[in-house]
């Protein structure tokens, strides 16, 4: 399962500047850092730095009308239009569909309000995240790009996995490849606090459950497929018939971690229906549009709040990444 990772990590940038986050506070200069740090475990490819690989699709969002009483926010007022992008794990453009290494599968949903305004989501399709932190995100990638096939043993990467479990869960626990991008449950990694009319909040993590099930590929049935099978198929899918998820806000108890992305909630939590995604058109897939397309997972209407600092973080990296994919 980490052999993909390994064998990437010969390509580390040699001037990578270590993170101090001692302090408590994270460094300043980290949502850069980040950025660079991804380029030195995949490489420099003039693309999203992460989640490099994907299919750009359209759609609607119907919310539900109990969505109100946990929210304010305008997105679930009234149905809206969204643009929807279903993308492989990892920095690595060309990355087959069928490896494992291409999960967890990630899908982000832009919301469009009438008012000009977006609500941007941004999931994966596993429940939690490999570390608890930014500043950890950015020393894991460190370790990854120091530990080609030539580095010595324990490598930079085995030091870190020893001192970090929850890495080393997310690096080897991923499931085969989904059967279609319309067939994996994709889960948010952070959480955020839900406003209502009255002032009230709780805090939430976001899940959106597939319509048609969830379904994987055996061994076999995967060697059949193409590098870009899901890609194709669901392209082909949603032009017969919609592709339809319910999406889902799981509600936080008292003494569940907020700012640690790593430890998923217990499934005992109660899950709130907050609408139906449909996704009904492919497009526009261009490399233009590509580029031009970011999902900024901070960008929040009234009545949704950050409550996990790492959405911060994420919030200015993403930037980084878009303009260096913009650059003539």
């Amino acid at each position: 399962m980490l052999a993909v990772a390994v064998c990437i990590a010969a390509a580390a940038r040699a001037d990578a500047q270590p993170v101090d986050s001692t302090s408590g506070a994270l460094p300043t200069r980290l949502p850069a850092q980040l950025v660079q740090d991804l380029h030195g475990a995949f490489g420099e490819h003039r693309a999203r730095a992460v989640h490099t690989k994907g299919v750009i699709l359209q759609g609607r969002f119907d919310p539900d009308p109990g969505a109100r009483a946990l929210s304010k926010a305008a997105v679930f007022a009234a149905s809206v239009p969204v643009v929807v992008r279903f993308s492989d794990f990892t920095g690595l453009p060309a990355i087959p569909d069928t490896a494992y290494d291409a999960s967890p599968r990630g899908l982000a949903v832009k919301f469009l309000l009438p008012d000009g305004s977006d609500l941007d989501v941004v999931t994966h399709s596993f429940n939690g995240f490999m570390v608890r932190s930014s500043a950890e995100f950015s020393r894991f990638l460190q370790a990854l790009a120091a530990s080609g096939p030539n580095a010595a043993k324990p490598t930079a990467l085995d030091r870190f996995l020893g001192t970090h479990p929850e890495t080393k869960t997310f690096l080897t626990t991923r499931k085969p490849p989904p059967a279609s991008y319309a067939t994996a449950a994709y889960f948010g990694v952070n959480a955020f606090r839900f406003t209502d009319a009255a002032g009230r909040g709780r805090y939430v993590r976001y899940r959106f459950v597939p319509e048609a099930g969830e379904h994987e590929l055996d061994d076999a049935t995967r060697a059949t497929k193409s590098p870009s099978y899901l890609s194709d198929e669901i392209v082909a899918r949603v032009a017969a018939t919609p592709a339809r998820f319910t999406w889902y806000a799981q509600l936080a108890e008292p003494g569940d971690p907020i700012e640690d992305p790593a430890s998923a909630w217990p499934e005992t939590r109660r899950l709130v229906r907050l609408g139906t995604l449909t996704i009904d058109c492919a497009g526009p897939n261009t490399p233009t549009a590509d580029q031009a397309l970011a999902f900024l997972p901070g960008s929040l209407l009234p009545g949704i709040e950050v409550a996990d600092p790492m959405v911060t973080i994420r919030n200015a990296a993403y930037p980084v990444s878009a303009s260096e994919r913009r650059r003539p």
